[in-house]
């Protein structure tokens, strides 16, 4: 097994192959890389029925499919480094200049970081969304997963390698961490002079260890507790297909609700009609108010409005109004995304103006707080801090800037 520590030095002599490549070349090695999970889906398939037997008993169900890969999911992921082929190219880009008094030209012109770390846990199609932002960007990157989808993890790296290297790019851009181990972990967190950001992407538990441990630069992605507030003034059917999607479509996921907030005067008519739509699906963590809407439901503790479920489980409490859901929001919510059902736009205009997380929606699913569909081609996480990076972070939150200063023969007096 080759150690983290050889990985990075490796990195470090060939990461000038990506740093300096060019649009094009780059684009190439994103077809290739592309084309090679194709041409290699039935190993990469193996490679996660391995992990898939190895986590029966272990994880739940929704895990379960979190780690799952069939051919439709490879597919899709080989459709998200094409799409990244269509994008601009964020390196180079001047983003302001202005000449100075004494004649100098001074350019802000984006650059890649260099070497990107990435830990993160079980969902196999990261691996490859992080390797293709990580190349279009000119970022080399190591890679350390979870064990839980190693062999996954493993056969999706090797398909990417071949594809960069048939593309004449030095594959060792990309490195997979073979240690599954904690001290692995530790040692990406720890490696000042070389990792020149690290993004942790996973639960709570994850995120706080890297945050806490790390002295290497860090971009934190959090995770989602959202919200979905239902108010007085909703459009009920506009209301019941929201919460349904933002609940149920793939509840494993960090854009999908946890919390229902529900306005009282409307909490009557609406409640019933989404448990009778969901009937079955969901277990719901009702406060007292909200008890007496439901029939089938467990009497919510305080922890579980600061819960991420990830899970066929939602907290529901009754607020008075707009104002109430903003506090709950504010004391509650991890910053990622919220929406408000509502057809009365001054409220709406209250809740987007006082909502402080990354994605805030107005008659819209949290669903949506994604990479792919906000045009950015497939993401690196969702960036709850507010840096130089928010929300999903594609190709350009990849990217530092340096300056370029150009003249003729100026000193400074």
């Amino acid at each position: 097994m080759v150690s983290t520590q050889a990985l990075l030095d490796s990195l470090l002599a060939h990461k000038s192959a990506i740093n300096l490549a060019g649009t094009a070349q780059k684009n190439t090695a994103l077809e290739a890389m592309a084309q090679e999970l194709e041409n290699q889906k039935e190993l990469i398939l193996a490679g996660n029925q391995l992990d898939i037997g190895a986590a029966q008993g272990k994880i739940s169900p929704v895990m379960q499919d979190r780690l799952l890969l069939t051919a439709e999911r490879i597919a899709d992921m080989a459709a998200g480094i094409r799409a990244l082929i269509g994008l601009p190219d964020p390196v180079g880009l001047v983003l302001e200049e202005h000449v100075a008094e004494n004649g100098m030209t001074i350019s802000k012109t984006s650059i890649p970081f260099g070497l990107v770390g990435m830990i993160y846990e079980s969902r196999p199609n990261v691996t490859s969304d992080a390797a293709a932002l990580a190349i279009k960007s000119g970022n080399a990157v190591i890679l350390r997963g979870g064990k839980e989808a190693f062999h996954s993890a493993q056969a999706i790296v090797q398909a990417l390698k071949m594809g960069l290297e048939k593309a004449g790019i030095h594959p060792g851009v990309v490195e997979l961490v073979q240690d599954t181990s904690r001290q692995s972990a530790t040692e990406l967190m720890t490696a000042k002079g070389k990792i020149d950001l690290l993004v942790p992407r996973g639960g709570a538990g994850l995120i706080q260890a890297v945050v806490e441990n790390a002295t290497v630069p860090v971009i934190e992605t959090g995770t989602g507790i959202c919200h979905v507030y239902v108010d007085k003034d909703a459009d009920v059917d506009k209301a019941l297909a929201i919460a349904e999607n933002a609940k149920t479509s793939r509840p494993s996921v960090c854009n999908s609700a946890e919390v229902l907030l529900v306005h009282q005067e409307i909490a009557t008519q609406f409640l019933p009609l989404l448990e009778e739509r969901i009937a079955g699906k969901v277990e719901w963590r009702a406060d007292e108010a909200a008890a007496t809407f439901l029939k089938d439901y467990t009497p919510a503790g305080a922890e579980d409005f600061d819960t991420e479920f990830l899970d066929f489980i939602m907290a529901v409490k009754i607020v008075s109004g707009v104002d109430e859901a903003i506090q709950h929001i504010a004391q509650h919510s991890t910053g990622h995304s919220e929406a408000i059902v509502t057809e009365n736009e001054e409220t709406a205009r209250n809740f987007t103006l006082y909502v402080d997380s990354a994605a805030v929606y107005v008659n819209v699913s949290t669903r949506f707080t994604d990479g792919g569909q906000f045009g950015l081609g497939c993401e690196l996480g969702i960036s709850t801090q507010k840096m130089h990076a928010r929300g999903p972070m594609g190709l350009r939150e990849m990217t530092t800037y340096k300056y370029i200063i150009r003249g003729n023969g100026q000193v400074r007096m």
